[in-house]
């Protein structure tokens, strides 16, 4: 156990990597072998992030900060490579946990079946996922970016099929030049400040000479332009709708959080860098961060409402969560953040949810049916049938589940109470308008109006969109006959949107949590001491 302690920061990048290497030596013939062996690894990989979670928690209350770090090599820091796990990452590492086991779960009924590989590229994205929220090096984040990018082009591709393979090329084409942007703005970075630490950039940014700032703002910029690619903000996330909704079904409930890879290196070296401790460059890109955000809401909210079909829904819903949590890293107000990080689980929960039950609402649909139709047989315009009509028919149990499981999400999604999209939306807005609390008279600013009334703006358009294609799922087109739904395939889907459940009754703790993550990402201090301060890892000989 005490060895675990100490090597649990490593444990979650490790365990996926020789999972994925060991899958690659068994023949995929030996299909259950190999899932049991992938969903063996990723119960495993869940509980670790439970421990980190939990170390991350009870360092904050016995009086730190809850940074724990990890050299790798046992090299000091800034010369070494540094794994940092702070509540933040922690979080976000059990995010990547829970949704890779669901989604996995759902693939064992049949698409692990369908391609080759799909066990180790699977376990490659969970290690690429980690290790960028993990890392505390600006070019080993852009290698776990790499990795969990080569894993997700196989996944995107999973399955074949002409739209599948077009919008996978195209999402190779985008991150491959996005991939180029961030290797010439961590040079440009390197090249002004001599390091790739982020801690260790944070702590000289103030110090860089006037002549050299503009190159490290621009630096800056066009690495945050990479991270707002794969974040999908407008108009750089045109490509996302297409790319989720042509992808198999657990991949895209996987890739619901890949755009949150690109959200957390905006928000932690936003805050870290370009902190209040950042001199003149104080504050750089938050302008930047708040409109396009706000632009990204509206884009999203009004291709939700034109969307002819669940999938391109669910993509364009994608986009105004990462819309809302980019503006809210904008706002520039740790209360603000705080109830972002709550909307960020909320949201991402209930997307992957929403992504897994497309394929399922597909199966109980009519081909061919119409909703005019349907809307003229009601006014009577239909001629009659003879037949007498059945009264008091049974809703079979697998619809029922399914019409319960799209309630759900459509209320978490659109922000209505009372679930956790409500709370979320709520613990964003109220910070907005009192930012010094209650008690105090505040003047509020233009963007806060603006930013709240698009947040409510974009809860009403997903309402309305998820209402719509409730209506043509289980009203209009229903097809006869039980839905051909198996339990590994709905048991997911209960699991992640009972977890929104779970985080409204259990509100007051994850609040309290989150909280002290934004308080953290805003007063960076304690994060960069404790990172150049790391201290070299436990001898592996040394006895207990």
């Amino acid at each position: 156990m005490h060895f675990l302690l100490d090597h649990l920061v490593i444990l979650p990048i490790l365990l996926p990597l020789a999972t994925g290497a060991i899958l690659l030596f068994i023949d995929d013939r030996l299909r259950p072998v190999k899932a049991a062996i992938n969903f063996a690894s990723t119960v495993l990989l869940l509980i670790l992030a439970i421990l980190l979670v939990r170390h991350a928690a009870e360092a904050g209350q016995a009086g730190g900060v809850g940074n724990a770090t990890y050299p790798l090599g046992n090299w000091p820091v800034p010369f070494g490579i540094v794994l940092v796990a702070d509540r933040l990452s922690a979080l976000l590492v059990l995010l990547t946990a829970i949704l890779g086991l669901c989604a996995l779960a759902f693939s064992l009924a049949r698409w692990h079946a369908v391609g080759p590989s799909f066990h180790s590229l699977f376990q490659f994205l969970l290690m690429g996922l980690c290790g960028a929220f993990l890392t505390g090096d600006l070019f080993n984040l852009f290698v776990f970016f790499e990795v969990l990018l080569a894993a997700s082009y196989g996944l995107a591709l999973h399955g074949s099929g002409s739209a599948r393979v077009r919008a996978g090329l195209h999402y190779i084409a985008i991150n491959l030049a996005a991939s180029s942007l961030f290797l010439i703005g961590a040079a440009l970075i390197y090249g002004v400040t001599g390091t790739l630490n982020m801690a260790d950039i944070a702590a000289r940014v103030a110090d860089v000479a006037d002549a050299d700032r503009g190159l490290l703002e621009a630096g800056a910029g066009i690495l945050g332009i990479a991270f707002l690619v794969k974040a999908g903000m407008w108009p750089l996330g045109f490509w996302l709708p297409n790319t989720y909704a042509a992808a198999s079904a657990p991949v895209a409930a996987l890739f619901a959080i890949m755009t949150k890879v690109g959200i957390y290196a905006v928000l932690r070296l936003s805050l870290l860098v370009f902190g209040d401790q950042a001199g003149v460059s104080a504050g750089f890109g938050h302008a930047f961060l708040l409109y396009g955000g706000m632009a990204t809401i509206a884009y999203g909210a009004i291709g939700a409402l034109a969307a002819q079909s669940t999938a391109r829904l669910s993509g364009n819903l994608v986009l105004m969560s990462s819309g809302t949590l980019l503006a809210a890293i904008g706002f520039g107000n740790a209360g603000v953040v705080s109830g972002a990080l709550f909307y960020l689980v909320s949201s991402t929960l209930a997307i992957s949810a929403l992504f897994l039950l497309v394929e399922l609402l597909e199966r109980i649909r009519v081909e061919g049916a119409d909703i005019l139709a349907v809307t003229m047989e009601a006014y009577g315009d239909d001629d009659e049938e003879d037949e007498e009509q059945e009264v008091g028919v049974v809703i079979p149990g697998a619809l029922a589940v399914l019409g319960i499981s799209f309630a759900v999400c459509a209320l978490v999604l659109s922000g209505l109470p009372p679930l956790s999209g409500f709370i979320a939306k709520f613990a964003m807005i109220s910070p907005m308008f009192n930012p010094q609390g209650l008690a105090t008279v505040n003047e509020i600013s233009a963007s806060a109006w603006w930013l709240a009334g698009l947040l409510i703006f974009s809860g009403f358009a997903a309402l309305i969109a998820l209402t719509r294609t409730g209506i043509n799922t289980f009203w209009a087109t229903v097809a006869e006959g039980p839905a051909a739904v198996r339990v590994i395939e709905i048991l997911p889907v209960v699991v992640l949107l009972g977890l929104c459940v779970v985080m409204v009754v259990l509100a007051g703790p994850i609040m309290t949590y989150l909280e002290a993550a934004a308080n953290a990402l805003h007063a960076p201090a304690g994060y960069i001491a404790d990172v150049l301060g790391a201290p070299v890892v436990v001898d592996l000989g040394a006895k207990p």
